[in-house]
């Protein structure tokens, strides 16, 4: 198969080219420096020649997937999204300079760092499932490093609706980590087959290779993978440091029979921290969202195959009044100042009502020698 070359990053306002962050199947992926606030931006954006409904509702659905969940502190950031000038849909994202995809293969990963990323990806799968949603492509290439070392899941292009489980429903596998209900494509993903893939994606840290892959060369093709996750026994992570109750949970997580795996992502990430507890380890939070943010989601269109850029915003006013006439202005303002409130009245103080009564005696006082009377 022809690998596609990558496509020219597009001119983007606000936004000055840096240089290719790499290509997928379906997106190519670019640094960007933004002006306001200053700072550093990964925009994935679609060829120019992709025309794909298929693709285009799957690139829609992510960017509105991660404005919906991106605030969680273990999914990596969306900023913005829109089409370029040349008609190209694009998503800015938050820079992740790391990544686990070979990391894993090159070195030995520390068992307490690995415990730490299952449970920041059991929280943001909870999440996800919590809010509706299932991600379907678990693996360790989509878990990111952040500026400040922290692991984000990224890359929701191929999710679904948790309600919407139809085996007809597959658009895209990566083997090694994929449950063997989904191989079988008996469903499309649930909750089950996301906790097999996480147990699968935390096997592969630990291992450095995916929980089925053999070292002899010729061993590992699509059809192997798929008959060795189907019926092979899952055999123990090959390292001695790896605690018996942490293989436990592996074992559990990637039950072949679903309904004997942990219930939810949640479950999953409070069995590794019953481990860092008994490991002597601090357990790392288990961040999941409040109820009350459940009701204020909103509903994500997976069928949406529209190009949406940006929009002029427009605010819904009642009917303007005519302007006036110059003399039905001044007589309008005039009325507008006789109606102004008055300003507040100054207390009165003992001397001013003594004064008041002066004045009164002293009135009266006139007003009898006017008309020729004294009171004495």
């Amino acid at each position: 198969m022809t690998r596609r070359l990558p496509s020219a990053p597009p001119l983007l306002p606000g936004l000055d080219y840096v240089r290719p962050l790499g290509s997928g199947g379906f997106a190519d992926v670019f640094l960007y420096q933004q002006d306001m606030p200053r700072r550093s931006v990964a925009v994935k954006v679609l060829p120019s020649d992709e025309r794909d409904p298929d693709l285009l509702r799957m690139f829609n659905a992510e960017a509105d997937v991660l404005a919906r969940l991106s605030a969680h502190p273990a999914i990596v950031t969306v900023y913005q999204a829109g089409i370029s000038a040349d008609g190209r849909p694009y998503i800015v994202m938050e820079y992740c300079p790391g990544s686990l995809s070979q990391r894993y293969r090159l070195e030995r990963m520390p068992v307490p760092e690995v415990m730490t990323i299952a449970v920041r990806l059991a929280g943001a799968l909870e999440s996800a499932h919590r809010a509706g949603l299932i991600h379907r492509d678990i693996k360790p290439s989509n878990i990111l490093l952040t500026t400040f070392g922290a692991a984000v899941l990224a890359d929701f292009g191929i999710s679904s609706p948790l309600l919407r489980d139809s085996a007809g429903d597959v658009v895209a596998m990566s083997i090694p980590w994929t449950a063997p209900e989904v191989l079988a494509e008996h469903t499309g993903g649930t909750i089950a087959s996301e906790v097999w893939s996480m147990g699968a994606t935390m096997y592969s840290l630990l291992a450095g290779h995916s929980p089925f892959e053999r070292l002899e060369k010729g061993q590992n093709t699509r059809d192997l993978m798929r008959r060795r996750i189907a019926r092979a026994t899952l055999v123990p992570v090959p390292r001695t440091d790896v605690p018996d109750a942490l293989q436990s949970v592996l074992a559990t997580a990637m039950a072949r029979d679903p309904d004997a795996r942990y219930a939810s992502a949640q479950a999953f990430g409070d069995a590794v921290r019953a481990v860092q507890r008994s490991e002597g380890l601090a357990p790392t939070p288990l961040e999941v969202p409040a109820e009350e943010w459940l009701p204020a989601s909103e509903y994500i269109d997976f069928s949406d195959t529209v190009a949406r850029g940006p929009v002029r915003s427009r605010l819904e006013h009642a009917a303007r009044r005519p302007r006036p006439a110059p003399e039905t202005a001044v007589r309008q303002r005039d009325e507008d100042t006789s109606l102004a409130t008055p300003s507040p009245r100054r207390p009165v103080g003992p001397w001013m009502i003594g004064g008041i009564a002066a004045l009164a005696l002293l009135g009266g006082a006139i007003a009898a020698a006017a008309a020729g009377w004294w009171p004495w």
